[in-house]
């Protein structure tokens, strides 16, 4: 498959870049189907951004395990219509 450079438009600042032959052959390699949606510059800010664990923290709820009866904290909020169960219970009941 022969690939020509393409204009894109970023969808951060909505400045044009050039997405390189070079650039669509390492995504063709690497076997990404999109093509970049940001400029090279608001994909290194957006990287430096999310380094160094800046993600947000999820929140965690308290609950008891339906299966040994442990306190145990879970990522969403218990409604108590279904059963919730701490990490370890969870792996054996799966079987991880």
């Amino acid at each position: 498959m022969a690939f020509v450079d393409k204009v894109l438009v970023c969808r951060d600042c909505g400045n044009e870049f050039v997405f390189s032959v070079g650039e669509q052959e390492f995504f063709a390699e690497k076997g990404f189907e999109n093509e970049p949606s940001r400029c090279p510059a608001c994909r290194a800010v957006r990287r430096q951004s999310t380094a160094g664990g800046e993600r947000p923290k999820r929140e965690l709820f308290p609950a008891i395990c339906s299966e040994c009866g442990v306190e145990t904290q879970v990522p969403f909020r218990p409604s108590g219509d279904k059963p919730v169960y701490c990490r370890d219970c969870y792996q054996r009941l799966r079987g991880f």
